[in-house]
């Protein structure tokens, strides 16, 4: 399934490319081109928050009973009808209801891929797929930044037309591609992972039902869910926000110096992403999610500290930039951990829920981040705020370890696992065609049994 693995990857980082071309105006582009207002432009960012949260609760049910395909393709067209809907709008309801209906489609969108990413890899090869996505993510956001830069023009609203009108292609085009992806099926479209421990195909909850209260009763996955939360508060929720006023305000850098950090982030994600995937390999996951948590407690103080010498300014501008370095290489550590381990938690038939559920809590943490952040900058108090997220840091490492602690062995570190995903014939079969190490277990050649054969689909 590599081939097909690679297509998915490729249609996304376009489809990121695109967005690149329109995320860093989102703001401007309501307030001053529209000339509709920055409370508008605040409600517009809202209206995606809010449209995203409505929708993610009940996404994972339908991948789990449809499959991941007809899901994100009807995101990418709700995404691209937003997206060129914005574009065009002069007036509050019809740029409010654009926003809503791309905010919509990129929250049906996410979940749709993961799970087709999931779909399309094993236990073995899943933290480099989810590794990989996220470098090209970030490499097609970066580049699309940079040429919106040179084509955008403030003073004429043609320019911010063409950029939605890009981004709107780019959703097509990422259907396209995803319409020539062969996804593996078997029956409620799952694969079978045949977990030596346990012997079953589900990760926990068993005997509970299906759906939310399952998932709820997964004691793993809530503190999972917890630690996401405070994860993505913590870092994506700050940076248009909290941080980047306390860079302005207090730090006393220049809104294009705090361009130039955002660049370093991306920049450091691209230059270490790799290098970061040998590193933590072998390693346990809750470990490396504890480390992410230590490192950012040493970024948010190097911001404390860039606020405390602002008559040294270059010393200042240079400990603001190393924050947002720093964050980059806690995501470049998350990305192999945290989304492999969300899959390989899920029972086999709910692996769009488990992945709806996380992208519900990662919404909840990027939409309460930049209010709270928002908030205590609006009322200056900045040392407050710094204490808060050093605190929240400290907090990933300790949930980190506590999780740890709830997770089996081949949970935490892949590399032990001693099962395969099962394969049953067919071409579209994800996995390897090697069965488990020993089919002489009574409950895993039952689980073979269970296995129906594969058929392609898309």
């Amino acid at each position: 399934m590599g081939a097909q693995l690679r297509r998915i990857q490729l249609g996304n980082a376009l489809s990121a490319f695109g967005s690149g071309f329109t995320v860093p105006y989102l703001f401007v582009y309501v307030a001053n081109v529209r000339e509709l207002g920055a409370g508008t432009a605040g409600a517009v960012l809202a209206a995606f928050a809010a449209a995203a949260l409505f929708v993610l609760p009940f996404v994972g049910r339908v991948i789990d009973r449809r499959g991941p395909l007809p899901v994100a393709l009807v995101g990418t067209a709700a995404a691209a009808v937003g997206a060129l809907g914005f574009g065009m709008s002069g007036t509050t309801p019809t740029v409010m209801a654009s926003a809503a209906l791309m905010g919509a489609g990129i929250a049906v969108l996410q979940p749709g891929l993961a799970t087709m990413i999931v779909w399309c890899s094993t236990t073995t090869t899943r933290a480099r797929a989810f590794a990989t996505q996220f470098f090209l993510n970030n490499l097609g956001m970066g580049l699309g930044g940079l040429l919106g830069g040179l084509l955008v023009d403030e003073h004429r609203a043609s320019s911010f037309t063409l950029l939605f009108s890009v981004e709107a292609v780019m959703f097509l085009v990422l259907a396209g591609v995803l319409l020539t992806v062969r996804l593996p099926r078997t029956a409620g479209g799952e694969q079978v992972l045949v977990e030596a421990a346990t012997g079953s195909a589900g990760a926990s909850g068993q005997g509970s039902g299906d759906g939310w209260r399952r998932l709820l009763s997964d004691r793993p996955m809530v503190l999972l869910c917890v630690l996401g939360f405070v994860l993505f508060f913590a870092c994506y929720g700050q940076f248009e926000s909290g941080l980047a006023a306390y860079g302005v305000e207090v730090t006393g850098i220049s809104t294009s110096t705090l361009g130039l950090a955002l660049f370093a982030n991306t920049a450091m994600i691209v230059l270490t992403q790799f290098v970061v995937l040998r590193l933590v390999d072998g390693r346990r996951r809750s470990r490396v999610i504890a480390l992410v948590g230590l490192i950012w407690t040493v970024a948010w103080l190097a911001a404390g500290v860039s606020g405390l010498v602002p008559h040294a300014q270059a010393v200042a501008t240079a400990l603001l930039i190393a924050t947002y370095a720093l964050f980059g290489v806690g995501e470049a550590m998350l990305s192999p951990t945290v989304a492999p381990l969300v899959a390989d938690l899920a029972p086999a038939r709910m692996v769009g829920q488990y992945n709806s559920a996380f992208a519900l809590v990662k919404q909840l943490g990027v939409s309460v981040g930049p209010a709270v952040g928002g908030l205590m900058a609006a009322q200056g108090a900045y040392a407050a705020y710094i204490v808060l997220l050093t605190g929240c840091s400290l907090g990933v490492t300790v949930l980190a370890l506590l999780l740890g602690r709830r997770l089996r062995p081949e949970q935490d570190n892949p590399s032990l696992r001693t099962s395969r995903v099962v394969r049953r014939g067919g071409d579209g079969a994800a996995g390897s065609e090697e069965r488990a190490e020993d089919e002489g277990r009574p409950a895993e050649r039952e689980a073979v049994a269970a296995t129906p054969a594969a058929a392609p689909v898309g």
